[in-house]
């Protein structure tokens, strides 16, 4: 391919539908502002008097756990509630203290959602601790947090001098967690700071700013809406804030720069705009796809758990894309003759400092070349060593009484107390029962099991069986996979810990599918777009190279306990929504940048000039861009939330790594060392493929 063979005409004298989009949204700016601010409103009130019926449905079809579950349902349906642990621990032993703990059982008893209360049993030889337990109506994630912080606050308010009460379950975890905190106002400050750095106006500032807000708040309560006629996990809103904040921010700012530089180079407001929807609303439009596949890519894993969450975010990158294309252009409309005076007053940079940049790579691309990529393995290497699971009462804030209660059950009855793995037989078949539990004392990664108890309808015997290990060591994994191989047939092996085995299972078994289609799909996107193999190719490895070495930083922070962090398992489904979301995020810059490339190999048909005019008039919007989403992705580690602060922490190193180090050093050398062969592809390709224009 030259560059003489596709020769188009100068952006301002193209009338294309995004041109003819552009005018609508300027002769019609007062309608379309009108007809966000009416959606918003609607939504917006609509949720607040619906509410919204967030549930988590971590089924998961084929597994022993889920069959077991399955068993409970048919024969038992009164145990398929959650529980609460009530430890309770008194000094001078619980005897002495049996007043006080009748009252606090009995109080307990008639609160809504509880089905029955069981007096402390076990307790701990000595006498001074002891388990009572709370069985729920309901699985916890049903039932109203209301309703569950009434069972936190009357257990807590017996405790006393003489009894220490605290309280362990997914019930109380999720009332004791927090939401993002001030990580959503942290980050949108931060980005404000970084765009009135760069803009040098503080209303050029605001218009991204203000774009994101309108389609996040839009699209907040439009899935809180949603929720009533789907399942939509509880944990969707702060990932969507997350990613809305992020994507919203950064497609507004790839428009709103495109808008400021044509008006740098003399063009008329007008035109500015029109150009500037032609050409960078053309990426975003592009960027928003990738990402929406990538999304869609987590149906391929089958995981009931993240198709509720692929949809509300993929609706968030759909709504961001629609509100910079629609809502910017009407701003820019309303406020650009004062944006202009600001940014012909105070012009930027023209690229000098980028330009140089280029130049200095393009002299040692291989050098570059190697230390970059030497430099993203190194950080990858830990991956290696990539440990799925769910945090539990361990991971805890030292402080909060599910952590209390995790300690404290470890140190009287031992670290598999925590985490008893539930051993099921059914067809009334006692003798196998029987058989199952002299299997399991005879065990060594058993520390203790109790004797088979029937169930009221005598076809299900339950025995529970107390590792030797904690819930997440990687022993008590391996001893759920030796039961269910020793273990007669018909006696299942379920309950939390062998439920987050299976989870985790799942997704290891499923990821390379997931992957392969997230990114054979993008590669063909680019390949259509930028008639290239090479660039296809680039893109995915380079892709999924930064994505490794974020979640490298993750293995260490989070699975190691470097910095800050608990040590523990990485949360089971957050490398896949990371990579869903990263991987179509990384395609923002590629695109952005290859396609100013492309427009100046088009222009020139020299291979070195487009590399360097490509970065020099691109680097710096991409690093704002980057930075943005970095302080509004790494704003989250702030949260309580163990699983928001991974995907904070791996999402913003991603962008981190992304931006500097692929797209501002190893993009530039590679696409030097390829020279001309990096806009090739067969001729019988370039036939078949069809045309999608991003310039």
């Amino acid at each position: 391919m030259t560059a003489t063979e596709s020769r188009e005409a100068p952006p301002h004298e193209r009338h294309t539908r995004m041109t003819r989009l552009a005018g609508w949204s300027q002769r019609h700016h007062w309608s379309a502002i009108g007809l966000w601010l009416l959606i918003l409103v609607a939504i917006t009130a609509g949720s607040t008097v619906a509410g919204n019926d967030y549930s988590n449905d971590f089924t998961l079809p084929g597994t022993e756990s889920q069959e077991l579950l399955d068993t409970y349902a048919e024969h038992s349906p009164q145990q398929t509630g959650d529980s609460i642990i009530v430890a309770l621990q008194a000094d001078g032993g619980l005897a002495g203290q049996q007043a006080p703990i009748d009252s606090l059982l009995a109080d307990l008893r008639p609160l809504d959602h509880v089905a029955a209360v069981q007096p402390p049993d076990p307790v701990s030889d000595d006498g001074t601790v002891g388990l009572a337990t709370v069985l729920l109506d309901d699985a916890a994630g049903a039932i109203p947090a209301d309703d569950r912080r009434a069972i936190l606050d009357v257990a807590l308010g017996h405790e006393s001098d003489d009894l220490r009460v605290e309280l362990s379950g997914d019930a109380i975890r999720e009332v004791e967690e927090g939401g993002g905190g001030g990580a959503e106002g942290a980050g949108v400050i931060a980005a404000l700071v970084i765009l009135l750095f760069l803009f040098g106006s503080l209303l050029a500032a605001s218009l991204p700013l203000i774009t994101a807000i309108f389609a996040v708040g839009t699209t907040f309560g439009a899935v809180a809406l949603f929720s009533h006629l789907m399942t939509i996990p509880d944990y969707t809103a702060p990932v969507l804030m997350l990613v809305g904040l992020g994507v919203g921010i950064d497609y507004s700012l790839l428009v709103f720069a495109r808008y400021r530089a044509e008006l740098l180079h003399g063009a008329e407001r007008e035109t500015a705009a029109r150009i500037a929807l032609d050409t960078a609303g053309r990426s975003v439009l592009f960027a928003g796809a990738t990402v929406v596949i990538a999304l869609l890519g987590l149906y391929t894993l089958g995981l009931k758990a993240l198709e509720g969450v692929a949809f509300g975010v993929t609706l968030t990158v759909l709504t961001t894309m629609l509100a910079a294309l629609t809502l910017l252009p009407s701003l820019l409309t309303i406020f650009g003759r004062r944006i202009e005076r600001s940014i012909r007053k105070r012009p930027r940079g023209n690229g000098k400092r980028w330009r140089a940049w280029a130049t200095l790579v393009q002299r040692r691309p291989l050098p570059a070349l190697l230390i970059a990529v030497v430099a993203l393995l190194a950080l990858s290497a830990p991956a290696l060593d990539l440990r799925l699971g769910f945090a539990d009462e361990g991971n805890d804030a030292p402080g909060s009484t599910t952590r209390q209660a995790y300690d404290l059950i470890a140190e009287a009855f031992g670290p598999g107390a925590n985490g008893p793995l539930v051993v099921v037989t059914s067809n009334a078949d006692e003798t196998k029962a029987q058989a199952a539990f002299d299997v399991l004392n005879a065990h060594s990664g058993v520390a203790a099991a109790t004797p088979p108890q029937a169930s009221e309808n005598g076809q299900l015997f339950t025995t529970l069986a107390f590792p030797t290990t904690a819930p997440q060591d990687e022993e008590t994994a391996d001893l759920v996979s030796q039961l269910r191989a020793d273990l007669p047939d018909g006696v299942l092996v379920g309950g939390p810990t062998a439920a987050t085995v299976d989870f985790s299972s799942a997704v290891g078994e499923r990821f390379p599918l997931f992957v392969a289609a997230v990114v054979g799909l993008s590669a063909l996107l680019l390949l259509m777009v930028f008639r290239s193999v090479a660039i296809a190719i680039k893109a995915a490895v380079l892709n999924l190279l930064s994505i490794s070495a974020a979640l490298g930083v993750m293995v260490l922070v989070f699975q190691h306990g470097l910095l800050w962090a608990e040590p523990g398992p990485i949360e089971a489904f957050v490398p896949v929504m990371m990579f869903a979301i990263v991987f179509g995020l990384s395609m923002d810059y590629e695109v952005f940048l290859v396609s100013r490339m492309h427009e100046e190999w088009l222009r020139t048909g020299t291979a070195s000039t487009a590399v360097r005019e490509g970065l020099a008039t691109t680097g710096s919007v991409i690093t704002a861009a980057a930075a943005i989403m970095i302080v509004v992705f790494g704003a989250f580690v702030l949260s309580p939330d163990r699983m928001l602060q991974m995907m904070g922490l791996g999402m913003a190193t991603a962008v981190l790594l992304d931006a500097l180090v692929i797209r501002c050093l190893i993009v530039p050398a590679v696409m030097r060392l390829l020279g001309e062969r990096a806009w090739w592809a067969p001729r019988w390709l370039q036939r078949t493929l069809p045309g999608v224009r991003v310039e």
